[in-house]
């Protein structure tokens, strides 16, 4: 064996490590992917206009582009909140499925289109309430449950041939196993969420595969790059976790909703075609362009002394990939760390080890300077070893793999808030997805619909499709609501025709300045106009109605068409109905900003056409 003679740098001593495939390998590596849902996450990518909307998934999904990713997870949708939204459910009623509502399939086959081999994973949260039998319990009739998750994956497969790989059971809520049975499902490895990079003793005697099927959850700036950088490593090294998945793939949903901001990089400006490539895109390059499902990690990995860690990987074909990461400036540990000697008793690649690719990235949160995915010139590697400098907050990837890249696009459009005078008329014969642009449901799920009953003005239409309430993951609210527009609105008015379904029960509304969405629906407040079946009105200051700000009759029923105007300045809100004021001058403390909405009393069918916002 070699010895390594190096000199100190700052004064401190130097760290030595072995990499060595002598004891044997490691467990398989499964890759590194992201989420797409949990929900809503990706609603605004699909507004995109060409050629923005390619360059975003090229940079989650090309190989060697961008991030590279392995694993595609998607939400199977449930028709409730799970976060950030509703996402729709591929059977709305018990036998009426319908394969394309939705985005998530679109994704998958983007996914797919840019890299064949990339994994597909479904999992459920929330499930509609048929499948509950008006209980919240889906397994009280697991061979339901069984089905209609069953029926997803066959979905797939014959209506977009999608082959999906692994499938869930139920996000973080327990499981049954009749349920498991019925599904013909076999536990082939054991997931875990948020698990700080450790495993339990218990997971680890099964010696099945570990995962850490949802991590990071963390903004997309630099501390968590940092973070991601560190899990990616340490999930291995510290827990034998052999894949990855990053919750969520994209912000691309409105900054305002929970956790904005957090995923690989953002898009949430469909209007403006503006992005951003953030730093955990390149954090995940130095792992994903240089390994690939099928490697396998070797033994010899571990925790530097001084914090950070590094981990080996190989094809067992002749390539070696090694990840260092020092990420410890995010977690307020300064230690300096040192020269770094790797030294490399690798039978199987020794000939092959002579000059090694590195590329590096620098997270420098005192001069905001980073370096981000750099390729640095090759390593020597003389008799075995090489050495590194190392200081805090790098990660630096050496490796046999000469194929990696960093792609890059021209700038996108400027950032711009969201358009302060907009409308849709709803008029698409054939839309390209189920919702209308910039519509994000946050209850209920509004979809296109062609009303075969009106050939003049109201044709084409958005309906609210959910009729009774779903086995919910979130507190969703007992109203449905579908958000559009900029949080930091104001003063505007708002219109909309409308058009009441249920008898007597019903009801629709028209709203402005609403403050909350997301987990929270069910508290937002701001000024919301509501008709009823029942002839009358009512102005409340809360979705939930309990702040009553003027009410009255107004001669309304079911199966007519009307039209809703709804003007907020200042402190006074004042409504009209088909042109003519029905109540003015509401006082409205607060709240001061916040969305434009529509929505329906409960879960009813009810549609809305011809839709108009100007604000000031």
């Amino acid at each position: 064996r070699q010895t390594c003679c190096i000199c100190c740098l700052l004064g401190c001593a130097a760290e030595f490590y072995v990499i060595d495939d002598r004891i044997g390998l490691g467990r398989e590596f499964d890759g590194i992917g992201g989420l797409s849902g949990g929900g809503a996450t990706s609603r605004l990518l699909v507004n995109y206009e060409e050629p923005y909307r390619s360059h975003i998934l090229d940079f989650l999904f090309k190989p060697n582009f961008g991030a590279s990713l392995h694993i595609l997870k998607v939400e199977i949708g449930g028709d409730a909140q799970t976060t950030d939204g509703t996402e729709p459910s591929h059977m709305h009623s018990k036998g009426e499925g319908n394969f394309f509502l939705g985005y998530e399939w679109w994704l998958m086959k983007e996914a797919k289109k840019r890299n064949p081999n990339i994994k597909l994973i479904g999992l459920p949260w929330a499930f509609p309430g048929w499948v509950g039998e008006g209980t919240q319990w889906p397994y009280f009739f697991p061979n339901v449950t069984a089905d209609y998750v069953v029926s997803w994956i066959y979905g797939a497969k014959q209506h977009h041939n999608l082959d999906i790989d692994y499938i869930g059971i139920w996000n973080e809520r327990k499981y049954d196993p009749v349920y498991i049975k019925l599904c013909v499902l076999k536990y082939s490895l054991y997931s875990v969420h948020y698990p700080g990079t450790k495993t339990v003793k218990e997971a680890l005697l099964t010696e099945k595969k570990l995962w850490s099927s949802e991590d990071y959850s963390t903004f997309n700036d630099d501390i968590g790059a940092g973070c991601w950088a560190r899990i990616l490593n340490q999930n291995y090294v510290n827990g034998r976790m052999t894949s990855t998945i990053s919750w969520n793939l994209i912000a691309s949903y409105y900054k305002n909703l929970s956790f904005g901001g957090d995923g690989l990089m953002t898009a949430d400006e469909p209007w403006s075609g503006h992005y951003v490539v953030e730093s955990p895109i390149w954090m995940t390059a130095h792992t994903t362009q240089f390994t690939q499902p099928g490697w396998f990690y070797l033994q010899t990995v571990g925790n530097l002394t001084h914090g950070g860690s590094y981990v080996a990987l190989t094809d067992r074909k002749g390539n070696l990939t090694i990840v260092i990461q020092t990420m410890v400036a995010t977690l307020n540990a300064f230690d300096l760390l040192l020269q770094f000697c790797l030294y490399l008793i690798f039978l199987n690649l020794k000939a092959h080890l002579t000059d090694l690719q590195v590329w590096y990235s620098k997270l420098d949160f005192k001069t905001k300077n980073d370096t981000l995915f750099q390729r640095s010139s090759p390593i020597k590697v003389y008799n075995g070893s090489f050495t590194l400098k190392l200081d805090v907050d790098e990660v630096y990837t050496i490796t046999t793999v000469n194929t990696g890249q960093k792609g890059a696009y021209p700038e996108p459009p400027k950032s711009q808030p969201f358009p302060k005078n907009y409308s849709d008329d709803f008029t698409i014969d054939n839309p390209p997805f189920s919702e209308a642009p910039f519509f994000a449901d946050q209850t209920g799920v509004f979809e296109y619909f062609r009303n075969s009953t009106d050939n003049g003005s109201h044709a084409f239409t958005l309906r609210q499709v959910v009729t009774e309430r779903p086995v919910t993951w979130a507190r969703d609210a007992y109203q449905t609501i579908s958000i559009i527009g900029d949080y930091s609105w104001t003063d505007l008015s708002v219109s909309c025709d409308v058009l009441i379904e249920t008898p007597v029960t019903g009801g629709v509304f028209l709203a402005a300045r609403v403050d909350q969405g997301g987990e929270s629906v069910r508290e937002a407040k701001g000024v919301f106009y509501w008709i009823s079946a029942n002839g009358t009105f009512k102005v409340t200051n809360d979705i939930g109605g309990r702040r009553v700000l003027a009410e009255g009759l107004s001669g309304t029923r079911e199966g007519v068409w009307y039209t809703l105007t709804l003007r907020v300045k200042g402190y006074f809100a004042t409504g009209m109905l088909n042109g003519y004021p029905l109540w003015k001058n509401a006082v409205v403390l607060e709240p001061k900003n916040g969305w434009a909405a529509l929505g329906t009393l409960s879960f009813e069918y009810a549609q809305f056409d011809n839709f108009k916002v100007n604000a000031e």
